[in-house]
């Protein structure tokens, strides 16, 4: 199972106010954000992080701290804060997934790989202020209640989404 999500500010306590989480501190909203994260995702599960994980900096300490704690196989794209990834550490993930063509990255897109064939934008960055363009949608955990997205919920949102802007034909 694919699962996506982005823009866990781990260890941000500013992001609390910036963003109007419902958390008293840190380590309530660190914890709830890594429970929920667990309580959906599996060991075998692939996870796609789209930027803005953490605003630390040490590698060690974050491993120690979140990485090490969280279900599945994760993916982290580089976002705005994220530090601790190496430079070259890739912006964008696509994927053919179950014969459907998406996009992954930290910031939206107005075009992406293969949106003229309704391919799927995930994005993050915008913490649920952005309205999506067509078959766009924010992976990021302030418009998902805390939690990530897995594949089967992005299908469904996608049915109720008009087609995208530059969309020409179904790809065959």
């Amino acid at each position: 199972m694919y699962w996506f999500s982005a823009d866990f500010h781990l260890g941000h306590f500013n992001i609390i106010e910036y963003t109007n989480r419902p958390f008293k501190t840190i380590e309530e909203m660190d914890e709830t954000i890594i429970n929920n994260f667990n309580s959906v995702v599996n060991k075998d599960d692939i996870i796609v992080h789209a930027g803005d994980f953490t605003l630390l900096h040490n590698k060690e300490l974050i491993y120690k701290k979140y990485i090490n704690r969280l279900k599945g196989n994760n993916l982290f794209l580089r976002g705005s804060h994220d530090y601790w990834l190496p430079k070259t550490a890739r912006h964008i993930f696509e994927k053919e997934i179950n014969g459907k063509f998406v996009v992954v990255c930290h910031y939206a897109m107005r075009t992406w790989a293969r949106s003229h064939w309704n391919s799927f934008m995930l994005y993050g960055h915008s913490h649920g202020r952005l309205e999506p363009i067509g078959k766009q949608y924010d992976i990021g955990v302030d418009n998902n209640n805390f939690y990530p997205v897995s594949f089967d919920q992005i299908i469904e949102i996608m049915k109720t989404r008009s087609d995208n802007p530059n969309f020409i034909k179904e790809r065959k």
